[in-house]
Parts: structure tokens; C-alpha cells; sequence
């Protein structure tokens, strides 16, 4: 929602979009130590988590950046783990972003990670107008 509004908003040879994709540090201690009971296979599971999340990470980044490619946009990746919304902050300051795009919360049962982002912190941390992109 957010990249297809961003996309729609962007103007060839006057914007670049900065897709910026915020992996949330809860998934650094997913381990499944609950249910794995030895090194090795909290390794291995470790691994498949990080391999879920990079490939979906590495999908997602394609597919925005072949709509930039055809719609003549500039466009550059950001993967981060971190606070969502320090991320966002971090990367709007970083790159003087003129405007920053986030999709609507996710509604329960909607397929991906229900993860929270602080608005208030957002719009107060912002030098930018904020845009929240509505459902479609």
C-alpha cells in the first residue's frame, strides 16, 4: 500500500524513492528455546528464520525496485534491523527525505508481521510531512 502510493505520488527525474524496509529487533532473540534443546538445532532454526526474512526482504526490494525501473524512478534500497521507528527516522534524516510514506497497521489475520510503530515518536522525530497510505 505504501510503495503503491509512493510510486503513484513519484515524478520521473524529480524524486527518488528511498524504499526502506525495518527488520524489528524482536527477531533477534527468536531462538525457539521453548522447543529446541540443544545448540546445534537453535542454530539451524536460526538460520531459517534469517533465510524467511531475507527472502522476503530480497523479493519485496525487487519488486519495488523493478516499478521504479519502469516508471524511469531513482531509486535505492535500505534493509535495517532495528525499531521501526528509529529506522524511519534514521533513514528520512539520512537521506533529507521531503516526505515519508509508511502503509496502515495490519489487520489481524493479514498475512505479515503485526510489528507497532510509534506515530507519535515518528511525527515528532520527522522534518518531514508524514503520509499514511490508506487501505485499498
Amino acid at each position: 500500500m505504501a510503495a503503491a502510493l509512493a510510486l503513484e505520488l513519484a515524478r520521473p527525474g524529480v524524486t527518488a524513492v528511498v524504499h526502506c524496509l525495518a527488520v524489528p529487533t524482536l527477531w533477534a532473540g527468536m531462538q525457539g528455546d521453548d522447543w529446541l534443546n540443544n545448540a546445534s538445532t537453535r542454530d539451524a532454526f536460526g538460520d531459517y528464520v534469517e533465510n524467511l526474512l531475507e527472502n522476503d526482504a530480497r523479493r519485496e526490494l525487487a519488486e519495488i525496485e523493478a516499478r521504479c525501473a519502469e516508471r524511469g524512478l531513482a531509486h535505492c534500497a535500505v534493509l535495517r534491523y532495528g525499531e521501526p521507528v528509529d529506522v524511519a527516522l534514521a533513514v528520512a534524516t539520512e537521506t533529507a527525505a521531503e516526505l515519508v510514506v509508511i502503509g496502515p497497521p495490519r489487520r489481524k489475520g493479514e498475512e505479515g508481521l503485526r510489528s507497532r510503530m510509534d506515530l507519535e515518536k515518528l511525527v515528532r522525530g520527522l522534518k518531514c510531512p508524514l503520509l499514511i497510505a490508506p487501505r485499498p
